[in-house]
C-alpha cells in the first residue's frame, strides 16, 4: 500500500523540523509496513482554494515555521481536511493555525487572530508565550480520556519546542463543549495540544514530535497519524 501526505507550509531546509519530518514519516511508515509519498506544498498555493490540491491526498501535516507566507492559504488547507475527514497533524505553527481555523469557521469568531502577525488584534487567540521555548524540552500532562493520551499510551510526555507564540490560555474556555478540545497542558496551565473528536484523525501539538526522528526514534503520535491516513 502507498499513501500520499501533503506537507503544508513553506519549506526551508535550514529549519530543524523540516529536516526531521521526512525522517519521521519514513520511520512510522516502516513500522506500519506501508509506503508513504509526501509533497511539500507552499501555503500561497491554497489562496484560490484547497480542494483541487488536497483531494488526492490521504493525510496532511501542517508543519512548523510560521508565520506562513499565506495565513489564509494555511487556514483554507486546514479547513478542507477538517471538513472532509482527511487525517491531519499540525505541529507548532500547524497547531496554532488549527485553533485559529476552528475559531473563525466553526465558532464564528471572524476577528480571531495571530498576534505574531497582528500585534493589535482585538481577539489574540494566538499570543506571545510568557517565556519563549526555543529548542527547550518540557513536560506535558495529557488529559484523561484524550485522544493524544490514548495514542501515546502514557499520561505525560517530555517533548521539544521551538516557539514564541501559542494558544492563548485566556481563551481556552472557548473550546468548552466543542468538538475541538484541549488534549494536553503544561505545568503552567498553558494548552499544549488540541484534538477533534468527530474526525478520522485531527491533532495539533505545540511541541514538535518529529524531532524524535533525529534520534532515529519512532513517535507514537506520528505512527497514529500515518495509520489513520492509511485507513480506508
Amino acid at each position: 500500500m502507498t499513501i500520499r501526505i501533503a506537507l503544508v507550509g513553506d519549506f526551508n531546509p535550514a529549519v530543524t523540523a523540516h529536516q526531521a519530518i521526512p525522517k519521521a514519516i519514513e520511520i512510522a511508515a516502516a513500522e506500519i509496513g506501508i509506503s508513504v509519498e509526501y509533497d511539500w506544498i507552499a501555503t500561497p498555493r491554497f489562496d484560490d482554494g484547497a480542494a483541487p490540491i488536497l483531494s488526492g491526498y490521504d493525510g496532511m501535516w501542517c508543519v512548523p515555521a510560521s508565520p506562513y507566507e499565506s495565513l489564509e492559504g494555511a487556514l483554507a488547507a486546514i479547513r478542507f481536511v477538517r471538513e472532509n475527514d482527511i487525517a491531519f497533524l499540525g505541529t507548532c505553527g500547524g497547531y496554532q493555525h488549527a485553533v485559529l481555523e476552528y475559531a473563525r469557521n466553526v465558532l464564528g469568531l471572524a476577528n480571531a487572530a495571530n498576534a505574531e502577525i497582528d500585534p493589535d488584534a482585538e481577539l489574540p487567540l494566538i499570543a506571545p508565550l510568557a517565556c519563549a521555548l526555543i529548542d527547550q524540552d518540557g513536560e506535558i500532562e495529557l488529559a484523561a480520556g484524550s485522544l493524544i493520551r490514548a495514542h501515546s499510551g502514557s499520561d505525560h510526555l517530555i517533548e521539544t519546542y521551538r516557539c514564541s507564540y501559542g494558544f492563548n490560555r485566556d481563551y481556552a474556555g472557548l473550546l468548552a463543549g466543542q468538538a475541538l478540545q484541549i488534549g494536553a497542558w503544561d505545568a503552567d496551565g498553558d494548552p499544549r495540544s488540541v484534538e477533534l473528536h468527530n474526525h478520522r484523525f485531527f491533532i495539533g501539538t505545540a511541541f514538535q514530535p518529529e524531532r524524535s526522528a533525529l534520534r532515529g526514534e519512532n513517535h507514537p503520535l506520528i505512527t497514529a497519524f500515518i495509520k489513520a491516513a492509511s485507513a480506508k
